[in-house]
Protein backbone atom coordinates (compact mmCIF):
# COMPACT_ATOMS: atom_id res chain seq x y z
CA UNK A 1 0.00 0.00 0.00
CA UNK A 2 1.07 3.04 -0.64
CA UNK A 3 2.27 6.10 2.06
CA UNK A 4 -0.39 9.36 1.31
CA UNK A 5 1.83 12.27 0.78
CA UNK A 6 -0.71 14.69 2.57
CA UNK A 7 -3.22 14.09 5.76
CA UNK A 8 -5.59 16.55 7.38
CA UNK A 9 -4.50 16.57 10.86
CA UNK A 10 -7.02 18.15 13.93
CA UNK A 11 -5.95 19.83 16.52
CA UNK A 12 -8.48 20.50 19.04
CA UNK A 13 -9.26 23.84 20.47
CA UNK A 14 -7.91 25.46 23.67
CA UNK A 15 -9.28 23.77 26.52
CA UNK A 16 -11.89 25.50 28.39
CA UNK A 17 -12.29 28.46 25.73
CA UNK A 18 -15.21 25.95 24.00
CA UNK A 19 -13.32 27.03 20.53
CA UNK A 20 -13.63 25.20 17.73
CA UNK A 21 -10.90 22.57 16.52
CA UNK A 22 -8.44 23.40 13.66
CA UNK A 23 -7.49 21.50 10.48
CA UNK A 24 -4.40 21.70 9.47
CA UNK A 25 -3.06 20.23 5.68
CA UNK A 26 0.24 18.35 6.23
CA UNK A 27 2.94 17.11 3.22
CA UNK A 28 5.20 14.77 3.38
CA UNK A 29 8.87 16.34 3.82
CA UNK A 30 10.68 13.30 2.15
CA UNK A 31 12.68 13.11 5.71
CA UNK A 32 12.32 10.42 8.22
CA UNK A 33 12.53 10.28 11.83
CA UNK A 34 15.28 8.39 13.57
CA UNK A 35 12.68 4.89 13.76
CA UNK A 36 12.13 5.32 9.90
CA UNK A 37 8.75 7.00 9.78
CA UNK A 38 7.83 9.68 7.47
CA UNK A 39 8.07 13.29 8.59
CA UNK A 40 4.99 15.70 7.20
CA UNK A 41 5.11 19.36 7.70
CA UNK A 42 2.02 22.09 6.99
CA UNK A 43 3.24 24.71 4.08
CA UNK A 44 4.76 27.30 7.03
CA UNK A 45 6.92 24.62 8.61
CA UNK A 46 5.18 25.27 11.84
CA UNK A 47 3.97 21.89 12.60
CA UNK A 48 6.13 18.63 12.03
CA UNK A 49 4.61 15.42 12.73
CA UNK A 50 5.04 11.80 12.25
CA UNK A 51 1.87 9.53 11.20
CA UNK A 52 1.28 5.93 12.28
CA UNK A 53 -1.84 4.01 12.00
CA UNK A 54 -4.05 7.17 11.65
CA UNK A 55 -2.75 9.37 14.69
CA UNK A 56 -0.23 11.80 14.03
CA UNK A 57 2.26 12.51 16.37
CA UNK A 58 3.49 16.19 16.71
CA UNK A 59 7.55 16.73 16.32
CA UNK A 60 6.90 20.51 16.91
CA UNK A 61 3.62 21.89 18.10
CA UNK A 62 2.67 25.37 17.97
CA UNK A 63 0.54 25.84 20.28
CA UNK A 64 3.27 25.26 22.84
CA UNK A 65 5.20 22.11 23.75
CA UNK A 66 3.59 18.45 25.00
CA UNK A 67 0.00 20.35 24.50
CA UNK A 68 -0.57 17.85 21.87
CA UNK A 69 0.65 14.71 22.05
CA UNK A 70 -1.74 12.51 19.65
CA UNK A 71 -3.73 13.92 16.73
CA UNK A 72 -6.02 12.76 14.33
CA UNK A 73 -4.56 12.49 11.27
CA UNK A 74 -6.74 11.57 8.14
CA UNK A 75 -5.37 11.01 4.95
CA UNK A 76 -5.83 12.86 1.43
CA UNK A 77 -6.31 11.93 -1.78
Amino acid sequence: MDTPSRYAVTLPGVPGAHGPARVVVVHATGQTTADGAPVYADAADTLRVEITAGAARPLTDPAGPGRHTCLTATPLP
